[in-house]
């Protein structure tokens, strides 16, 4: 069944149908550009969430850095980011899928509508013309009969008319004749014009009309069939995404299950353990006895408190507390007055008076937990640190100078070469234009061993003063080399280089580029990616690749083929398996 057929008088309702339809078209795109502005909101908004929530470190130093709990809420915010990733992804498939392929078929099939439409009315009015012809004709036809007619009438009765003479009998007779024949002629022409519209007609009816709307049908059934795939675009849009939306909900949940509570607490003993000892009992001093506060015969050598820690550290901050001790200027021998007097202020009771000076003096420091020095003045030897804190700071700085130290030295002797080179073939360079960074490299060099020499110093000192921990120090010799110390300034176990074995094993006139990295394992992709940006590279889904560098938190990690090509794709677009 067709409209040709079974709606051939419904010109005006398939006109309104067809409308209607591209009506609802129109509708929907307009539905999914507002999903499509929601969508786009929506990751923006997750966007900054996670940005405003994953702040910058200043410093890799600070404590929280390492702890668990931490690292998973950045990880949470990371996937988080990934998640308003596929938000937009989602966002822009719709646009395109949807709103700009359905806005453009859209287009072409009010064009070809309008076509069929003056088709139609062109069928129309070549039909209504016919029709004024055939009515017209029929008009003449009527008149000129009524008109034979009564001359007929007429020369009848000339003709019965005993007055009448015979040229008016015989003129009678031929105005008769002439008009009958005009009839004739009109009743021909009347009958030719009416064949005519019957045909015209039964062609409009069953060809052309049907044809038109026929046509009209199988545009709107395009237009329903084309509406139906934007309606499953609509959802398959999202479902694409899902497995990565997926994969971001199990990375927070995996960040969730990372999280070590007993690891986190080692760590926090280990970033603010200070090395100090326990403050042993403090004494009592009879001043009554005329006893002196120094600690008797029968004394631990052991600090045994808080003024002792301050008599065998003057000078010295006291890390525990905030304040200098009071204690110390009120009951050591020095603030008695001369001759062993006791001052005016002790009164008749002495010993009331030292125990209330205690109380003043000691109470305060048991809850001066609460009030303990929050920024220290920092100093070049990290002073200002408790004993653990400060040999962990120290051998920390020393590493990095080590390195720093390594890259200078490797960087003196690669000039050096790179000298030798152009002295023996002056065409590929002039030596002379090296020394100002052989200059620069030497004083780097002698700099960086003065700054080395100073913190092995400094820890060689915090060694001392602490618990007999041990650890390594470097020097390094004219070549570069360097020797690993103990504590005690005896070699380690670890030989040092030979100091004859060159840096680089070939250094030739063609400067051979560095082999490839080993691959650290290798990767499945989940699904298909372009690679269309610079840098990145292409992939099909179920392709294996030797992964060359885990991802850093950016969320790409550097993968190579099997050819050679190297580049960067999305971490979660595959399945990783690193080399044990």
């Amino acid at each position: 069944m067709d409209w040709g057929t079974e709606l051939w008088d419904q010109y005006d309702t398939i006109e309104k149908h067809t409308q209607t339809g591209l009506e609802l078209v129109e509708k929907y795109v307009k539905f999914v550009k507002e999903r499509t502005e929601i969508e786009q909101n929506y990751a923006k908004q997750l966007r900054n969430l996670s940005k405003k929530y994953n702040q910058k470190r200043s410093s890799k130093d600070e404590p929280e850095c390492r702890l668990s709990s931490y690292q998973s809420f950045l990880d949470i915010l990371n996937e988080m980011n990934d998640y308003a990733g596929q938000r937009e992804l989602i966002a822009e498939n719709l646009m395109m899928n949807i709103c700009i392929d359905l806005t453009k078929y859209l287009q072409e099939l009010k064009q070809e509508r309008k076509t069929y439409l003056m088709e139609a009315k062109r069928a129309q009015q070549s039909l209504e013309s016919t029709y004024k012809q055939l009515d017209s004709s029929k008009k003449r036809f009527e008149r000129e009969w009524r008109e034979a007619e009564r001359a007929a009438q007429h020369a009848e009765k000339t003709d019965l008319d005993i007055n009448a003479t015979k040229a008016d009998v015989e003129k009678a007779k031929q105005q008769a004749h002439f008009k009958a024949q005009t009839a004739e002629e009109s009743k021909n022409d009347y009958a030719s014009q009416l064949q005519k519209y019957n045909k015209e007609q039964n062609q409009f009816y069953f060809n052309d009309i049907p044809l038109v709307f026929n046509k009209l049908q199988d545009l709107d059934e395009r237009r329903i069939r084309k509406l139906a795939q934007g309606y499953i675009l609509f959802s398959d849009t999202e479902k694409q995404v899902m497995p990565i939306i997926g994969k971001c909900l199990e990375g927070i949940t995996k960040a969730g299950a990372n999280v070590n509570e007993k690891n986190d607490a080692m760590i926090v003993i280990e970033q603010n353990k200070s090395g100090f000892e326990r403050p042993g009992d403090v004494e009592f001093e009879d001043y009554s006895q005329g006893i002196n506060r120094a600690s008797s015969d029968s004394s631990l050598g052991t600090p045994k408190g808080p003024m002792d820690l301050l008599g065998r550290n003057k000078g010295k901050n006291f890390w525990l507390f905030s304040r200098k001790s009071k204690l110390s200027s009120t009951l050591t021998p020095d603030a008695s007055p001369p001759n062993g007097s006791h001052s005016p202020k002790f009164g008749r009771d002495p010993l009331s008076y030292c125990l209330k000076e205690i109380n003043k003096t000691v109470k305060p420091r048991i809850s001066s937990f609460k009030t303990l020095r929050r920024s220290p003045t920092v100093t070049e030897d990290f002073g200002h640190l408790p004993p653990e804190q400060r040999r962990k700071r120290l051998q920390q700085k020393l590493e990095e100078i080590s390195k720093e130290l390594q890259k200078e030295v490797d960087q003196s002797e690669a000039l050096g070469k790179m000298k030798d080179v152009y002295e023996k073939n002056p065409q590929m360079g002039d030596p002379a234009t090296l020394a100002s960074q052989i200059s620069q490299t030497s004083q780097n060099i002698d700099r960086l061993k003065g700054e080395m020499s100073k913190y092995e110093n400094w820890l060689t000192e915090a060694g001392a003063r602490g618990d007999s921990t041990r650890y390594k120090t470097y020097t390094f010799n004219d070549n570069g080399a360097h020797d690993a110390l103990s504590a005690d300034g005896a070699h380690s176990d670890e030989s040092p280089p030979d100091p004859s074995q060159p840096i680089y094993a070939e250094f030739d006139d063609d400067f051979e580029d560095e082999e490839p990295a080993a691959p650290i394992g290798r990767c499945t992709a989940m699904y298909s990616f372009p690679g269309a940006s610079e840098g990145t590279i292409a992939m099909k889904e179920g392709e294996v690749l030797a992964v060359v560098e885990e991802d850093k938190g950016d969320g790409w990690t550097r993968v190579r083929r099997n050819n050679g090509d190297e580049g960067y794709i999305p971490t979660s677009y595959v399945s990783i398996t690193l080399n044990k």
